[in-house]
């Protein structure tokens, strides 16, 4: 066993004050420990982006084993895989208005997001915000409102392989 395997399964124990407060204020959890990792560690955005990067990697290969069996899940999963291709790119590409914005709210809301699909798409293509509609069908009516299938999700998930290879090609052909 290595020192990834013990950092990457690693539990927090959050107490509850926190956690109310976490839900009160509308973050995730794992968005806070995320991001302020990545501000404590001073990551350079290199590093940040590389970060963002695995984790949607991650998410995806989650969200494409459960298709067959959770949809649901599945959904969140690959959306998750998605959101965290527009953080990664955003900050590859230096969209600073956005970032500036995201660090002012304290987390990356909806407006962002769909901000920094919008910039992105105009520089690697239509595709991608093509792709990220895609995600936003899955977090909505595959998670939110548990509308779709197990066939409906397969049919979204070469969208999101797209965004996340294209992704990663883009920064490692730096």
């Amino acid at each position: 066993m290595n020192i990834w395997d013990d950092i990457v399964g690693v539990s927090v124990i959050i107490p509850r004050r926190l956690a109310e407060e976490i839900a009160k204020r509308g973050f995730g959890l794992e968005e806070i420990v995320l991001s302020s990792l990545i501000e404590k560690l001073g990551l350079d955005p290199a590093a940040a982006t590389e970060v963002r990067l695995e984790l949607a990697s991650r998410y995806l290969r989650e969200g494409a084993e459960l298709v067959d069996r959770d949809p649901i899940q599945a959904s969140e999963k690959l959306y998750k895989a998605a959101e965290e291709c527009v953080k990664a790119l955003a900050i590859y590409l230096n969209l600073g208005n956005i970032l500036r914005e995201v660090e002012k709210r304290g987390r990356w809301t909806t407006t962002e997001l769909e901000k920094a699909v919008e910039a992105i798409s105009d520089r690697v293509g239509r595709w991608f915000e093509e792709a990220w509609d895609r995600a936003w069908a899955l977090h909505v009516w595959g998670f939110h409102e548990t509308k779709l299938d197990s066939e409906a999700v397969k049919r979204r998930l070469p969208y999101i392989e797209k965004m996340v290879e294209e992704a990663e090609k883009l920064v490692s052909a730096k």
